[in-house]
């Protein structure tokens, strides 16, 4: 819907800010000002003791400084009662005295269709509370006493009660004037597959009505009553009104409730919900046959800064947090996150209510954990770390962690808290008077000459393309990278992948590696990486390797070049290293046969390899998996030719 030019203004000039909002709030006396429209209050968005909430008639807005929640009118009806922009609008206009701009056709009939459904889906609601309270009913009256469920609950809730009959409820709307496609369209009647008559959705099943934020039924959730029944828990379908993705069961009373208590707890399902509310935890609410979304979350963070998600605390309950904490991270901003609160295994709160009492589920909420403890368990319950291999994936999947949260702020204290974390769980393994992981063996190595060398070609092999690579010029291609890196370390979280592919060939410089990586996780400031690593390895490392030849020579190494060429360069140095390692296998391939063969054979492989060479040498593209495709194609042909070379040769 498109608004005239000015209607908006016109509307926020008639009905001040404060009105609006003063609904929904208490303005405070001693700080408010009403003759200036200076008006002050506890904010309506999260729970305080003290007013930080301002409302300026003035200037048409309001201001947070708690939470910093702000907007004008439209703003806070859209955020605070749930409303879309156009419902916001019109409630403003209903304010005012205004009426609404006339839709366009299309809108006003796709509004007006709506309109009818919702209506069909309330008049459904009271059909089900009659079925409950009447004869059909009693089964599902005593079940619901058997839970506990007191009948000033049922009410608040309008929980029903759907009669076994094929089609009661769709025989009853007819008769008061629905359409049977009007009743397919909201999702209460469906039509069987062969084309026969239709028939209701829900059938012996109690009924819960779902309500969107404005307290208006636009959908159902059945729970049946046999135990033959093919579904346990029945929800509406995707409707015109309903959208499982982004709807939670009790959010309009629980949101009310949250700007009291200052939480929301999120459980698995309606009966969870119920079963809170009756215990005094008004703030409950549940997604609809879905896992958490992001839609669910941005909702609750509208509410609320750290909804507390109630999970049961047995391999199913973990699993379903940590599929939470995983679309949270991307979405994690300042003063935006969850915590988690696990129950007895086996038990939901429904369980636990009734055997322990609500102290039982206050204490679960009071223990909830933040979302950060949760992935450190996630990551760490029932794994061990005493091999290095093991700390080095468990590095790399931290990373992973740290690199999906979004908001840098946020990135770095959850560095932080993981340096922590990781500090105490390593410190055992480390022992006094010891070396960090991956730092052990730097200087030593230096000291003992000790490296890795590369496969070598022999004799017969030594001459070709793949036998030329030194020694001291490998050595100084893999201190450039660590001295480029400690001197640029912005550059190093960027290219970290890429150096954690490469294993280098000299021990003393692969130890460094490893605690250039291990200290990328440490530092919480990208500044310090030198003196970070520096301190694992008890010396000044770049130092060090600004003393290895052939290093001194390369411009990007120095601190004042520039960042563009400094990048440049690491991704040409890091790719001719990629390719060295597919050399050095090669040359080994090469080397393990070479005796096998003819001369003519060995020309052949020998050209087929040297081809090799030269593609990986062109520096053509930057390490990607194109490249990657390249080069194992290469290596495949040349394999391929070795291959053949030797069946010829078996034949022989």
């Amino acid at each position: 819907m498109t608004l005239p030019a000015g209607f908006l203004d016109d509307l926020r000039a008639r009905v001040p800010v404060s009105a609006v909002i003063g609904r929904r709030v208490t303005w405070d006396a001693r700080k408010s000002n009403p003759a200036k429209g200076d008006f002050w209050a506890c904010c309506p968005f999260h729970q305080e003791k003290s007013p930080s909430f301002h409302a300026d008639d003035r200037r048409g807005f309001y201001h947070c400084f708690g939470c910093h929640a702000k907007g004008d009118a439209v703003t806070f009806l859209r955020e605070h009662e749930n409303l879309s922009f156009i419902e916001a609008v019109a409630e403003l206009a209903r304010m005012a005295g205004v009426a609404m701009p006339a839709q366009d056709p299309e809108a006003a009939s796709r509004a007006g269709r709506r309109d009818s459904l919702v209506d069909w889906m309330e008049q459904a609601a009271a059909f089900y509370q009659a079925q409950l309270a009447g004869a059909k009913g009693a089964a599902a009256r005593a079940y619901l006493a058997r839970r506990r469920v007191a009948a000033a609950t049922l009410a608040a809730f309008g929980v029903g009660y759907a009669p076994p009959d094929r089609a009661a409820l769709c025989a009853h709307l007819i008769a008061n004037g629905a359409s049977e496609a009007a009743l397919i369209e909201a999702g209460l009647v469906a039509r069987p597959d062969d084309g026969g008559a239709p028939y209701d959705r829900f059938r012996d099943r109690i009924v819960f009505p779902i309500r969107d934020g404005r307290g208006r039924c636009i959908a159902f959730g059945g729970r049946a009553m046999s135990a033959e029944a093919r579904a346990k828990y029945l929800n509406s379908p995707e409707t015109p009104l309903f959208d499982k993705a982004r709807t939670l069961y009790n959010l309009g009373p629980a949101r009310a409730a949250a700007a009291k208590s200052g939480t929301l707890i999120v459980v698995e399902g309606y009966m969870d919900v119920i079963a809170l509310v009756e215990a005094g935890f008004d703030h409950a609410v549940a997604p609809l046959g879905t896992a958490v979304t992001e839609h669910h979350l941005r909702e609750l963070w509208r509410c609320v800064d750290e909804p507390v998600i109630a999970l049961d605390g047995d391999a199913a309950g973990l699993r379903a947090a940590a599929r939470v904490a995983d679309v949270a991270l991307p979405l994690l901003a300042a003063g935006k996150s969850l915590r988690f609160a696990l129950l007895p295994a086996g038990r939901d709160p429904d369980d636990l209510i009734r055997a322990e009492g609500a102290q039982a589920m206050r204490a679960v909420i009071d223990k909830a954990e933040p979302l950060s403890a949760m992935l450190w368990r996630r990551e760490t319950e029932g794994r061990a770390f005493d091999a290095p291999e093991a700390r080095a994936a468990f590095d790399a999947r931290l990373r992973t962690l740290l690199g999906a949260i979004a908001d840098p702020s946020v990135r770095e204290h959850y560095r932080a808290a993981f340096r922590e974390r990781r500090r105490t769980l390593f410190a055992p393994a480390s022992g006094p008077g010891t070396r960090r992981h991956g730092a052990a063996s730097w200087s030593a190595g230096r000291r003992d000459g000790a490296r890795r060398p590369p496969a070598m070609p022999r004799p017969e092999t030594r001459a070709t393309a793949l036998g030329r690579a030194g020694s001291a010029e490998t050595r100084g291609r893999e201190a450039a990278v660590l001295l480029t890196l400690l001197r640029h370390p912005t550059l190093a979280e960027k290219h970290h992948e890429a150096l954690e592919r490469l294993a280098f060939a000299h021990a003393d410089l692969d130890a460094l590696r490893g605690a250039l990586l291990s200290a990328l996780l440490d530092c919480g400031e990208m500044a310090a990486l030198a003196s970070h690593v520096s301190a694992h390895v008890g010396e000044d490392a770049a130092a060090r390797l600004a003393r290895e030849p052939r290093v001194s020579c390369l411009p990007w190494t120095r601190t004042d070049a520039p960042t563009d060429e400094v990048d440049q360069g690491l991704r040409e140095l890091l790719e001719r290293m990629r390719a060295e390692a597919i050399r050095a296998e090669l040359v080994a391939e090469e080397a393990s046969h070479a005796s096998d063969d003819d001369p003519s054979a060995r020309y052949e492989r020998s050209k087929a390899a040297t081809h090799v060479a030269h593609e990986m040498e062109a520096g053509l593209a930057p390490v990607s998996e194109a490249r990657e495709e390249l080069i194992s194609e290469m290596k495949a042909k040349w394999l391929g030719a070795r291959r053949g070379d030797k069946q010829r040769s078996d034949k022989r």
